[in-house]
């Protein structure tokens, strides 16, 4: 699906340089669950940024469904993008000025999806989120909660073959945070890839590969050979 070869992304300004990712090589199989997981500043976010075709590698090669993008241009990128990859932040990145509705739509008005299909696909996503009575409130009439459920159904409207999901629990209770887990659990499930950055070793255990990264370098991977724990309760993976 993915495959980074000696992948180095590096940050200039006029007084320092940092390097963000050193040399990473990484292959994401299709239908993996994989966490990324590592301190503050080691390249987490960056790694997902050029995942996703958010930004390009200063060295090295990306190849995104067998395509190499490294250097593709923004407006390729983009176009690759669409239909392909739904993203997760954890600060939501809602539009203020759409409606629940409208937010979670905003997806396949780019890809051209007729109006009624919008409607029919928009308010299905949201009684499965038990979004439906919010759907005409605006994002600050919401609560945070609710906020990144929105974020999530826009990220899998338009059913992505991949969802890059960076802190996507972070802002949330452990109630609504479990929610969100079972959500990327059952896409995963029925054959989406997920990549996910998270601080948390209890949501970590919810993929099946977990990637640690420190100073730009991947230093661990831990594979497991199923997912056993993915329906329990997260107070019992923790416990």
């Amino acid at each position: 699906m993915l495959q980074t070869k000696n992948l180095t992304k590096v940050f200039t300004t006029e007084e320092v340089e940092t390097t963000a990712l050193n040399k990473v090589n990484l292959e994401v199989q299709e239908g993996e669950f994989v966490a990324v997981m590592g301190p503050s500043g080691c390249g987490k976010s960056t790694l997902l940024h050029i995942a996703g075709m958010l930004d390009n590698p200063t060295n090295g090669e990306y190849y995104f469904m067998g395509e190499e993008v490294s250097k593709y241009s923004e407006k390729k990128r983009a176009n690759l993008r669409k239909g392909n990859i739904g993203f997760v932040f954890q600060s939501f990145n809602l539009i203020d000025e759409l409606t629940v509705f409208e937010n979670i739509e905003l997806p396949l008005l780019y890809l051209g999806v007729s109006t009624a299909e919008r409607k029919k696909i928009v308010n299905e996503r949201l009684e499965q989120l038990e979004l439906i009575p919010r759907k005409n409130h605006f994002p600050q009439q919401i609560s945070g909660g609710q906020q990144q459920r929105v974020a999530v159904a826009r990220a899998l409207i338009a059913d992505p073959k991949v969802i890059l999901a960076d802190e996507p629990t972070g802002n949330l209770d452990s109630s609504h945070g479990d929610e969100v887990m079972k959500l990327l659990v059952d896409l995963n499930e029925k054959g989406t890839t997920v990549i996910m950055v998270t601080h948390s070793p209890a949501y970590a255990d919810y993929a099946n590969r977990v990637i640690h990264l420190f100073d730009g370098h991947i230093v661990t991977e831990n594979l497991k050979e199923q997912y056993n724990k993915h329906m329990r309760p997260l107070s019992e993976v923790t416990g």
